[in-house]
């Protein structure tokens, strides 16, 4: 398993976590999750990161290979949905 896709992954899904925190929002809040990683051997390493995020919650996902991302350091970049009624 590629630690550096594992660390990217989870750090990725921090963000996302804050930013659901910020509006009042947690990961049962969301609905779909799409990942985009540079190398196939990543899935594994992202898809454990993703697992232990939302476990349960089992939020639509989608997880593609790329053939780059913005800044060439990166392997993996994840984007998620959620749907979020008024507090």
């Amino acid at each position: 398993m590629s630690r550096d896709a594992l660390l990217q992954a989870r750090r990725c899904l921090e963000i996302v976590l804050g930013s659901l925190c910020e509006l009042g929002a947690e990961a049962a809040d969301v609905v779909r999750t799409r990942m985009y990683i540079c190398r196939p051997e990543d899935a594994e390493a992202v898809g454990a990161a993703r697992a232990k995020v939302f476990g349960g919650v089992r939020p639509a996902a989608t997880m593609v290979v790329v053939a780059a991302l913005l800044d060439p350091r990166w392997r993996v970049e994840i984007e998620a949905e959620a749907v979020v009624g008024p507090p």
